[in-house]
């Protein structure tokens, strides 16, 4: 898998481009989610990793590393969501979803959804 973290990209697809299928697939249909939900947010590359923005704010990012997924919905969305999240590693604004298990789609469209709602109040 690519180090990403030296490379600079200009949208989400450049982003994708570089990974295997398997990735690839996973982080389109994490896009289509996030933007199922989030239909007015922007995307962009924020920090070196897919970006969703939201009413001047960040909404959610997203990264592929080498066994997993990294979901990052802010500190918030790790908290309310803390109880379903305990299947996976978290850390304050972090969850990791692992490369070898069904991403819990589900799950991060919930998420979304409570950090659209956060963003549009705020």
């Amino acid at each position: 898998m690519m180090d990403t973290a030296k490379k600079k990209y200009g949208t989400i697809d450049e982003y994708i481009a570089l990974y295997p299928d398997n990735v690839r697939e996973i982080m389109e249909e994490m896009r289509r989610v996030i933007r199922e939900c989030a239909p007015d947010a922007e995307e962009a590359i924020a920090y070196g990793i897919p970006t969703f923005k939201l009413a001047g704010k960040n909404l959610v990012h997203f990264a592929a590393y080498k066994n997993h997924i990294g979901f990052y919905p802010a500190s918030s969305g790790i908290a309310m969501f803390k109880d379903e999240l305990s299947a996976f590693k978290i850390s304050t604004g972090t969850v990791r979803f692992p490369l070898n298990k069904p991403i819990p789609y589900e799950l991060v469209r919930k998420i979304v959804i409570f950090r659209v709602k956060e963003n549009n109040a705020g």
